[in-house]
């Protein structure tokens, strides 16, 4: 388990923030923003994507609970076909920064792409979901709050196995799409089709 930063600079209100979704096929992105507590206890906390399914839900009761201040932000699918899903990402973080009941001093960004928001200065962080506290924490609300949107769209539409692979490429996903063609959660502008590669 790493070793994850409390803060870039200390005595500075820091918001983290991360996105959850960016390669999928189908249904919105997600982004979060999270402030932490200074000495706040989240055991076992790290970037999402290294954690399995129980422990992402556990961490994600806990970080609702003990941080200073959380908020999700969604971009959909349209939009994400409009604007293209990298600016779609980061309007996402734009759109939890904009939720939060805390106004931060400091942004801390997983990636290396952002745009300014609102006058908050910010850092741009490659991997920082590895690195830094409160961007691990988003990585886990993005992912934990997207996952429980796509697995509420199973049910609309089974033929996808959204519950399994909440959207991703995976060889099923792809094939389900052969068959039964794109439906109205799909990114027409992504690359459905194996062959479009």
């Amino acid at each position: 388990m790493p070793r994850l930063r409390r803060f870039l600079q200390k005595n500075r209100l820091e918001a983290g923030c991360d996105e959850a979704g960016r390669g999928c096929l189908a249904g919105p992105v997600f982004a979060a923003a999270v402030i932490l507590k200074p000495g706040t206890r989240l055991p076992g906390l790290n970037d999402s994507k290294k954690l399995k399914e129980s422990e992402r839900e556990v961490l994600r009761e806990l970080i609702e609970r003990r941080a200073m201040a959380w908020a999700v932000g969604i971009v959909d699918h349209k939009e994400i076909d409009r604007i293209n899903i990298l600016n779609a990402s980061i309007l996402a973080m734009h759109n939890a920064v904009k939720q939060l009941i805390i106004k931060p001093d400091w942004l801390l960004i997983d990636g290396n792409r952002f745009h300014a928001y609102e006058g908050i200065p910010h850092t741009t962080v490659i991997q920082g979901d590895g690195k830094f506290a409160s961007i691990a924490a988003a990585s886990i609300l993005a992912k934990t709050h997207r996952d429980a949107f796509m697995t509420a769209l199973d049910s609309e539409y089974p033929m996808y196995n959204w519950q399994q692979n909440k959207g991703y490429p995976t060889v099923a996903h792809r094939d389900a799409i052969i068959v039964h063609g794109p439906c109205s959660y799909h990114r027409m502008s992504f690359r459905l089709y194996p062959h479009d590669e």
